[in-house]
């Protein structure tokens, strides 16, 4: 899909939520820029899990998967000569995605008022833990404090445990996924106004967003708390639960509309539990049936019955189930840049000559030069 074709995207964010931002534009045709300060780039690049990229080169799985088909340029942006550069790259680009904490890019005279002198049309997106406003905007956070702090970790995991952490990184997730839409939408904006705009983008926001289902039923019931492991989708109806099976594995029940339940009661030939679609004590009950079977039988069941019931799988198994497969989700298109890669091609494109690149080379503005080997 190319509908961002021709937008350019200067991607000066680390770690996870702004570079999955920008692979979504990426992926969406942008060109995305990838700018990264010496002399170790995004942090990602050496943070395990490591993944083989061949015989020699290895890269961090969370930046690989990240940072498909971009361009890496490396630029000591917060250098005065690196400043100059960078806000010559802004005259051509269409959005600029930063990941500091609020007040940074100010001290170094890189925010949204000075860039935007340079080129009114840029869309500057400022992805943070808190925002840029708030008691908590100079805090620093990582994805856990932002889900503790809006309510969900605390109601993750069974009634009888403590909280758990959750898998994978939603706040993270959440925050870049909302920065790649508001960018989006930015964008289709300045063709109206031929202005572009600020974006205050904030993780916590987009984790307190992602509470849609359990905030609503908190404010019908009059501030009264859910409890974890016991609201309707998290463990408090037999019809939408995880269930063990015969050998240890877990099968997870959808059936929450009253066809798929009624389906899935007719395939065990239990018709005496159609009434009990929301009767707690009925999980006991569903938890034995489930112990009768091991979890090959139970997928076969699945397949033969409309019932909303899949095993629960291991990532590995993810990564070659035949959706996955066909939906192409198990490998992004485009490998992810090594560190300064595109630093030349990128700055000759903007107008240097090769004079004042090897000038700003050894003088240590755009690191030192890449190593083609790694």
């Amino acid at each position: 899909m190319q509908s961002l074709a021709g937008i350019r995207i200067l991607d000066l964010s680390r770690l996870l939520p702004g570079p999955y931002a920008t692979q979504w534009l990426a992926d969406l045709g942008a060109e995305v820029i990838k700018v990264e300060r010496p002399p170790e780039g995004d942090a990602t690049r050496w943070m395990p899990p490591f993944m083989a990229l061949d015989a020699e080169r290895f890269e961090g799985a969370i930046f690989w998967r990240n940072n498909r088909g971009k361009q890496s340029v490396v630029l000591d942006f917060f250098d005065a000569r690196g400043r100059a550069i960078l806000l010559r790259l802004c005259e051509q680009a269409d959005a600029l995605v930063e990941s500091f904490r609020p007040g940074v890019m100010a001290q170094r005279g890189l925010d949204y008022e000075s860039v935007r002198a340079r080129n009114p049309r840029l869309i500057y997106c400022s992805l943070s833990g808190y925002g840029q406003s708030g008691p908590y905007r100079d805090r620093a956070g990582h994805d856990l404090n932002y889900l503790a702090l809006a309510g969900i970790l605390k109601l993750n995991g069974a009634s009888a445990t403590a909280p758990v952490l959750a898998p994978v990184q939603i706040a993270d997730l959440a925050g870049g996924m909302s920065a790649a839409l508001q960018i989006s939408a930015a964008l289709v904006e300045r063709e109206r106004t031929g202005v572009g705009k600020f974006l205050d983008i904030a993780l916590f926001d987009a984790a307190v967003d992602w509470m849609q289902t359990v905030l609503g039923a908190c404010f019908r019931a009059e501030n009264e708390n859910p409890t974890r492991g016991a609201m309707p989708l998290t463990g408090a109806y037999p019809c939408y639960n995880l269930y063990e099976t015969a050998d240890g594995e877990y099968m997870a029940l959808g059936a929450l509309e009253p066809k798929f339940w009624r389906a899935f009661c007719d395939g065990i030939a239990r018709a005496d539990l159609l009434e009990r679609q929301f009767d707690a004590d009925c999980i006991a009950v569903c938890a034995e049936i489930f112990k009768t079977r091991a979890r090959a039988e139970w997928i076969v069941f699945a397949a033969q019955t409309d019932c909303c019931l899949e095993p629960l799988l291991a990532v590995s198994e993810t990564l070659t189930h035949p959706q996955v497969m066909a939906r192409g989700l198990a490998h992004g298109a485009g490998n992810a840049p090594r560190l300064g890669q595109d630093t030349r091609a990128v700055l000759t494109q903007a107008g240097f000559h090769a004079a004042e690149l090897d000038a700003l080379q050894a003088a240590g503005a755009l690191g030192a030069a890449p190593d083609p080997t790694i």
